[in-house]
């Protein structure tokens, strides 16, 4: 506990707000000017220990609490005597490109996916996302905070240019010509820049979904009415491809020809595969077809959170010249440069909603195949996902405690269908049974929810074992 109560780290330990797997997350009243002044000062002076630099990015997300947020940050930033490159709203991944490609730090407000009265803080070093080790220099900073002012500097769009350029150099001219892409635009802090990016390369664009109203997007629990509105969305305007992010634009939620929204590893292992990766770093929540379809030399499974994806890319590149990770919420990290038949590209390790659909598509349409088809080359694998909202992070982390010291008790609990076999706690506990199939139960780093994972050789069984899973979860809710 710091002593005096200026301190940055006194002031952000009596928000009560914690670091989860993708930033600082709260209730957006936790964040009050104060405290997100605290958060820039402990960042930034923990950065200016490391890196010399005289100017810091800052970006926002579409959620109405986030211009007040960045204006709270812009200002402690200046008080230290930076200069400020504002972004307004625009995707992380572009402000981390840019932030890096100029040598300097940043700081994107978002609350990404959780709900609509939360907000959050990104933090990015000149070189790429914080680690542990930094989250725990911000916590404990006993930096003074300054004097500042509210300030909103005038608004910048070189990280937009720049973003664009990236992914509309990529390929040769026009390599989408003739696809029809659905954009669910929904607040996206992309969804503008999506646009220009696929009619730059050449695909027929149809606005979908727009709204101005804040939607919390989780791509790793489709929602009932998503899952009606893409097989509505297809077939209305013909499609073959519906393209969309949650809401800072770092994971993707794509859905094929008829509508059917892809899993995010399973866009990422198409991704990996087309680009020709040989070395993987992944969540161990991600799906087994991504050892299963032989096509990687090296796939290393991690903790949950970009940043252990990040320490195993950088381990995989002592000895592989070709790195990528992705997550199972879709966002793709690349870890080395790529050279593509027209270009290089840059790596960017941090995760990013464009890369792999792009890939996916533009793979798809040089075969000649719909986007389910290329689906049909890889090892029969899928994973059905959802989540127990309001559900206390201590009572899950309690249950799970018990299961770990208990597993059999799991299996009479949860009704599963067979004994188990194997078990994970590399996050949570993840189970694999006899008959393959696989549970995966973990607390949320970001909100307080219970996230299920079920995996089966066929769609229907992973349906089953999901729903027999998540009515005693929602039963141990009450």
């Amino acid at each position: 506990m710091q002593n005096n109560p200026s301190h940055a780290g006194a002031v952000i330990s009596r928000s009560k707000i914690a670091f989860g797997t993708s930033g600082a997350r709260g209730l957006v009243e936790q964040f009050s000017d104060d405290t997100c002044a605290a958060f820039a000062v402990a960042f930034i002076t923990n950065m200016q220990a490391k890196f010399t630099f005289d100017r810091v990015a800052i970006a926002i997300d579409r959620r109405p609490s986030s211009p007040k947020m960045a204006a709270a940050v812009a200002g402690a930033c200046e008080a230290l005597g930076l200069s400020v490159d504002y972004y307004g709203v625009l995707p992380t991944p572009a402000l981390a490109l840019q932030a890096m490609a100029d040598c300097i730090p940043s700081i994107m407000i978002t609350g990404s996916h959780i709900p609509f009265d939360r907000n959050g803080i990104k933090f990015y070093r000149p070189d790429g996302e914080i680690s542990k080790e930094d989250e725990q220099g911000i916590l404990n900073s006993r930096a003074e905070l300054p004097n500042y002012r509210i300030n909103l500097p005038q608004q910048s769009n070189r990280a937009e240019e720049h973003y664009v350029s990236r992914y509309t150099n990529l390929y040769s001219p026009e390599p989408l010509k003739g696809v029809r892409i659905g954009l669910y635009e929904h607040s996206a802090a992309g969804r503008d820049l999506s646009r220009v990016i696929f009619e730059n390369l050449g695909a027929t664009v149809i606005s979908l979904g727009r709204t101005d109203t804040f939607a919390p997007i989780d791509t790793e629990a489709v929602s009932d009415q998503d899952q009606i509105r893409g097989n509505q969305w297809a077939t209305e305007h013909n499609l073959d491809a519906i393209f969309s992010t949650d809401g800072d634009g770092d994971r993707p939620l794509m859905a094929d020809e008829k509508g059917e929204w892809l899993r995010g590893d399973i866009l990422g292992l198409l991704c990996a595969k087309n680009l020709g990766i040989k070395a993987l770093a992944v969540p161990v929540s991600c799906n087994t077809a991504i050892e299963l379809c032989g096509a990687f030399t090296t796939v290393a499974r991690t903790r949950i959170g970009s940043p252990y994806v990040i320490e195993a890319m950088a381990n995989l590149r002592e000895n592989h010249d070709s790195v990528a990770g992705f997550e199972a919420n879709g966002g793709f990290l690349l870890g080395t440069d790529i050279t593509t038949d027209s270009s290089t590209l840059k790596a960017l390790p941090t995760r990013d909603a464009i890369l792999p659909a792009l890939v996916a598509l533009t793979a798809a349409h040089k075969k000649g195949k719909p986007l389910s088809k290329l689906l049909g080359d890889l090892p029969e694998r899928y994973t059905v996902s959802d989540r127990v909202t309001n559900f206390p992070t201590e009572k899950s982390k309690q249950l799970i405690a018990e299961w770990k010291s208990r597993p059999e008790s799991l299996t009479t609990e949860f009704e599963l269908p067979q004994d188990i076999r194997t078990i994970d706690f590399t996050d949570g506990l993840r189970v694999t049974l006899q008959n393959e199939q696989i549970v995966h139960l973990r607390p949320s780093g970001n909100a307080p929810e219970l996230r299920c994972y079920c995996e089966a050789k066929h769609p229907e069984e992973a349906r089953r074992l999901i729903e027999s899973c998540m009515r005693k979860l929602r039963e141990l809710a009450v």
